[in-house]
């Protein structure tokens, strides 16, 4: 890469993030806010853009976050991928975390939450729902939304882009067992097309996409082209990020409005979950003497969740209008912002962690 992208990357975060980056989370609450009450507002229109989905992958989302990943794939030299292979130990504490702490952690806490601390404020024919949505959020690692939280981090993208992968692959086989366990079902209603689907059109659709434009580019104008050209995509993937919000909150405005109070008790244990497997994460990484560049994003990979996966999977199970559904888009609004915090939080501690214990 040429000398003028590796200055590009390694300038201070302050200085490549502008004044509508480094304002994120406010847009992020507005956009949050405007959702919901466009949703609460107009819930026909909503309902009508619901449903425009196949095998209950939502489709007007699924484009946004086309736009959300794509220009941070530019800038990825799928030549280099057998680097990653360096990063065995940031892989090893991501996959712990994703799939054998966060799953398990959460139906501890949706337990000890939902069915004794705040149980008599809640519906009681909801609870078992409640639970169950919670579980769906947490089985089901991020895949779009970290290469954000990534990005915003510094972190390496060839890992981020090898570990989403591999946590694609494991969730084909493991989403469902994980589920039916934690839930006590022998059997559970997955919808396998959901699944595979969203995994084509939320990494292999993308990755192809931004491989073409990029060698089209490079051929073509070579790496002053590519840094001109992700210059002017930088916003995009932000932008994208707030309009898929937007959408998501729309969906269920009619209910976060309605139920302020189950909204906050629904947002405790994910709070919590959120902070203790980041934290957990980081802190492995650092004991390991992973570089600062893997363990973020791993960080990041370990505590977010693959939400448009848990709605859709929600809805297909439980129904629309279940405790399961509103369960998981309460996820979304405690996931953002606090994801957001995580990045700070990463970022302010890098002389922390270059500081071996």
């Amino acid at each position: 890469m040429s000398n003028m992208l590796l200055e590009a990357e390694n300038a201070p975060l302050s200085k490549r993030m502008g004044l509508f980056e480094r304002h994120l989370t406010l847009w992020v609450m507005l956009c949050m806010g405007a959702g919901t009450l466009l949703g609460y507002a107009f819930p026909g229109l909503f309902a009508r853009m619901g449903a425009a989905e196949i095998a209950k992958v939502n489709l007007p989302v699924a484009v946004l976050i086309w736009l959300m990943i794509i220009p941070m794939l530019l800038k990825i030299d799928f030549g280099a991928m057998r680097q990653v292979s360096g990063h065995w130990r940031g892989i090893g504490v991501t996959v712990f975390v994703n799939w054998a702490v966060k799953p398990f952690s959460m139906a501890l806490l949706g337990w000890f939450f939902i069915r004794h601390v705040f149980a008599p404020y809640l519906p009681a024919e909801q609870l078992d729902s409640y639970v169950a949505g919670l579980i769906l959020l947490a089985a089901a690692p991020c895949t779009a939304m970290v290469f954000v939280w990534s990005n915003l981090c510094d972190g390496d993208p060839q890992f981020t882009l090898s570990q989403v992968a591999l946590n694609d692959l494991i969730m084909v086989v493991a989403f469902a067992p994980i589920v039916g366990l934690l839930l006590g079902i022998s059997s559970i209603a997955v919808p396998w097309s959901t699944l595979l689907l969203s995994v084509a059109l939320y990494i292999v659709v993308p990755v192809i996409i931004a491989a073409i434009i990029r060698r089209a580019v490079l051929r073509r104008g070579g790496e002053q082209a590519l840094a001109a050209l992700l210059r002017r995509l930088g916003p995009l993937s932000l932008i994208a990020l707030l309009l898929t919000l937007m959408l998501l909150f729309g969906f269920q405005g009619r209910q976060i409005i309605d139920q302020p109070l189950i909204i906050a008790m629904l947002a405790v244990p994910i709070l919590i979950q959120v902070y203790l497997n980041s934290g957990l994460a980081y802190w492995l990484n650092r004991k390991l003497g992973v570089a600062h560049c893997v363990a973020g994003p791993s960080a990041l990979i370990g505590a977010s969740n693959f939400f448009e996966l848990a709605v859709a999977t929600a809805v297909a199970v439980f129904g629309v209008h279940s405790g399961a559904a509103l369960a998981t888009v309460v996820g979304v609004l405690v996931e953002v912002p606090v994801m957001l915090s995580v990045v700070r939080i990463v970022n302010s501690s890098k002389s922390w962690y270059a500081t071996r214990a």
